[in-house]
């Protein structure tokens, strides 16, 4: 249910540490819009200024320039009240779930609504609630202790959905979950999205989780924000060193590779059951060399990335990108790509 007003907007937003040492700029000249009811990512690599962003947006970190709008308001204009009950509207989600142990599952996902003032009984009744739309209605009685870290994380949506918010800020919540965990949170997340119509925040260093649930996303690279699209347009076209960094692993450079024609082909929803690249080296009876693949099968779909190396011959090289481009694939040469 995306809708093209912003409920977040950022604005020349800079961050800076003072410490002993001197000035850390942490941001520099941060603008963005979140669009209400999209899952909108933030991607960069540690120490890259992402976890700070997240704080700034929820003002548990204060701007040393510019400013956050949450839905029409100004957060610098706030008093300490106002900024308290409007991050009510801003549910948190982290890497290691902060989870009180010493509480049971359901009593986790009261203790916001308690701090609110809500009613015992009526705390109680909306926590039912979200634990079965997390799915976790029979470990209500549970504690922290006797979950898997999947679990645990499930309790920690639930509890963030306690207030109803209007936003899910997620800081990393999947880092210290296994991949088949990983991909259960996140069509979870999808789900709460799409059913709840919550804007969802995704703080990421990882590529795929971005690929997984978000609409669009924002690079940031060095405390600046490199590059902002669709997901599609970055994973298929992406213009900056930055994303290009985070489109392929690490240790994956071409640069070893001079003077040899490489082309990176980019699966976003072909069907998995056509071999268009064994399909290819039987027409032009020309064997490539696959230098790296990263694809994966979604419900009869593959999505994903290879990079091979074509023949030597620059005619049929130049055919085989021309028949990959037929076939509705985004096809790009690489050299020294990262």
């Amino acid at each position: 249910m995306k809708v093209d007003t912003p409920i977040i907007k950022i604005e020349s937003l800079s961050k800076v540490f003072r410490g002993p040492d001197g000035d850390f700029a942490a941001l520099e000249d941060i603008n963005l819009e979140i669009m209400s009811g999209e899952i909108f990512g933030i991607i960069g690599m540690s120490g890259a200024g992402k976890s700070t962003l997240v704080r700034c947006i929820n003002f548990l970190e204060r701007p040393t320039q510019g400013t956050v709008y949450f839905d029409g308001v100004d957060l610098s204009s706030l008093t300490k009240k106002e900024l308290y009950n409007i991050r009510r509207s801003m549910g948190m989600i982290f890497q290691q779930f902060n989870l009180l142990m010493q509480r049971n599952v359901i009593g986790n996902v009261c203790f916001p609504l308690e701090i609110a003032g809500v009613e015992k009984s009526e705390a109680r009744k909306r926590a039912e609630e979200l634990l079965e739309v997390v799915g976790l209605s029979d470990k209500a009685l549970a504690y922290p202790s006797q979950l898997s870290g999947g679990q645990r994380q499930r309790v920690a949506i639930a509890r963030a959905l306690a207030t109803n918010p209007k936003v899910l800020l997620c800081d990393e919540a999947t880092s210290a979950l296994d991949p088949a965990t990983t991909r259960g949170v996140l069509m979870l997340l999808k789900d709460i999205n799409k059913r709840l119509g919550i804007t969802i925040v995704v703080i990421t260093h990882e590529m795929r989780v971005i690929e997984e649930i978000c609409n669009r996303v924002a690079i940031i690279d060095k405390s600046k924000i490199a590059e902002i699209g669709s997901v599609e347009e970055i994973f298929t076209r992406p213009k900056t060193a930055a994303a290009r960094r985070l489109v392929f692993p690490e240790d994956h450079s071409f640069e070893q590779l001079p003077g040899k024609r490489c082309c990176r082909i980019v699966f976003n929803g072909n069907s998995s059951f056509e071999p268009i690249i064994a399909g290819m080296v039987l027409d032009f009876r020309q064997l490539v060399n696959i230098l790296f693949a990263d694809t994966k099968n979604i419900d009869g779909k593959a999505f994903g990335q290879i990079v091979i190396q074509l023949p030597e011959n620059d005619l049929v090289a130049n055919r085989m990108i021309e028949y990959l481009r037929a076939k509705n694939l985004a096809v790009e040469e690489v050299a020294g790509y990262v």
